[in-house]
């Protein structure tokens, strides 16, 4: 029996469910619809599978690979994180985790902001399709449909009670009459995006139908650099792809399709509606996160993060608050969010693509203030975590320990922090924060200068392979 190695997808962006998610910390790296980030409870919902292996296929980008890396960390999963040097679509990304797998590897192929209740189903319909995998078939698993969903392509197929079955069409997104047509024949079913099959069966149909795709991601990975976990393809190789989506490039072309059912609580969780149908709610079927609180509602989601959120006589609407952005929609329309983000991506407005807490390897900055010359952050180093060691040009700062203890690098200095205490980093000096101790440790930074952005930094030493970058 082949093994089966997890494919984990990871690099959408997730805008749907703006101001939660953003283009640089999307929704698959968050903890959603439960304490686990969606990133990790796919990895995990792969871990119990017989005849999976103990490491998987991350397929991500540059952005977000250190946080990729430290959730795999963090849920003791191994994993090669193959990082795309642009988003190219689902078929060139899943040629790409083929190419690193063994010939005869089954992979499964899962993406990595979906939510599945019931893990135990899941298990089950990926033993029912794997010996129709490994006899050389492309299996896919297909929704059994609970509503005319509009949202979502479908998957014909007449089951017999038995599992797999070929398929007959893949058919695009309906209008509301196809789908209630669709649902009652009862031989319809949404469209997962998940997939089983050999790695050498995936890339000789994609030689079939999609020959210049399959060259470049050949060519990509055969110019590979690895550093460590992480597989960067050749750039410009890769970029030399086509763009396009597994069920068009192979899925509705190739004529070894095959077909699991799976009813088991699944979701794509692609907007706040539909993350309101997955989580826990009320009495009056409102679902209230962080510190929220509600009176005569029903229907409604409430998601606070940094405050109060209170909310009044609403029917189905939506409230998400983060610390730079709140979110008010009616529910029925929370698919328009993604309008509002395009609005927002016109105007370069910076909160589409971060909030105002930024992820880095070493820890977090969150952003408390800022005028014209001055800006004022708190930075929270991990345990064993060190910052680059760098200098700025245009900006001077002032660091106050507020918690845990930090070693602080200043030109030819080093010294210990400690709560309480102080220091001053001129403009041009050499500098850098170590944690080498058990504990997060919690500066206030002030910045003073003619020019605060991000870019104004000269790195001499990184330990995380940023050497020579300023972003």
């Amino acid at each position: 029996m082949s093994q089966i190695v997890p494919v984990v997808l990871s690099g959408g962006s997730g805008t749907r469910l703006w101001p939660a998610s953003r283009a640089m910390y999307p929704k698959q790296l968050l903890p959603l619809a439960g304490e686990r980030t969606m990133l990790e409870a796919t990895a995990l919902r792969a871990a119990g599978l017989p005849g999976a292996t103990d490491r998987c296929l991350v397929v991500s980008n540059e952005n977000h690979r250190f946080t990729v890396a430290e959730q795999m960390h963090r849920i003791e999963r191994r994993a090669t994180i193959l990082l795309e040097p642009q988003g190219r679509n689902t078929a060139p990304a899943v040629a790409l985790a083929a190419l690193a797998a063994a010939p005869d590897d089954l992979l499964l192929v899962m993406p990595a902001d979906h939510v599945i209740q019931d893990v135990g189903a899941f298990r089950r319909a990926v033993a029912a399709g794997t010996a129709a995998a490994e006899a050389g078939n492309l299996v896919t698993f297909g929704i059994v449909p609970t509503a005319p969903e509009t949202g979502y392509g479908y998957i014909r197929a007449e089951t017999n009670g038995e599992a797999p079955v070929a398929v007959d069409r893949f058919v695009e997104k309906p209008d509301l009459e196809t789908a209630e047509g669709y649902v009652a024949s009862g031989e319809y079913f949404w469209n997962s995006g998940m997939f089983l099959f050999r790695a050498d069966c995936y890339l000789n149909e994609l030689g079939e139908f999609a020959p210049l795709m399959l060259a470049a991601c050949r060519q990509a990975m055969e110019a590979k650099t690895v550093d460590g976990d992480f597989l960067r393809p050749e750039p410009e190789a890769f970029l030399n792809s086509p763009s396009d989506s597994i069920d068009y490039a192979v899925m509705e072309k190739s004529a070894a399709t095959m077909m699991v059912p799976l009813d088991a609580g699944w979701s794509d969780v692609g907007s706040w509606s539909a993350l309101h149908d997955v989580r826990d709610k009320d009495a009056d079927g409102n679902s209230l996160e962080g510190d929220a609180h509600v009176h005569n509602c029903s229907g409604t989601y409430v998601q606070a993060e940094s405050r109060l959120v209170a909310a009044v006589g609403l029917s189905n609407a939506v409230i998400v608050e983060t610390k730079d952005a709140v979110l008010v929609a009616d529910r029925e329309h929370s698919q328009d969010v993604k309008a509002i983000v395009d609005r927002l991506k016109a105007g370069d407005r910076p909160e589409v693509s971060l909030g105002r807490e930024v992820f880095r390897p070493w820890g977090s900055y969150d952003s408390i203030d800022s005028e014209d010359n001055f800006q004022v952050k708190r930075l929270i180093v991990k345990p064993g975590a060190v910052l680059s060691l760098q200098k700025h040009a245009h900006r001077s700062e002032h660091w106050v320990c507020v918690k845990g203890r930090a070693r602080i690098t200043r030109n030819d200095e080093e010294f210990d922090l400690n709560v309480n205490e102080s220091t001053y980093i001129a403009i041009g000096d050499v500098h850098r924060i170590a944690n080498p101790y058990d504990e997060p440790v919690h500066i206030i930074e002030v910045q003073c200068g003619d020019y605060l952005g991000e870019d104004d930094i000269v790195r001499l030493e990184d330990n995380y392979g940023r050497e020579g970058t300023n972003t």
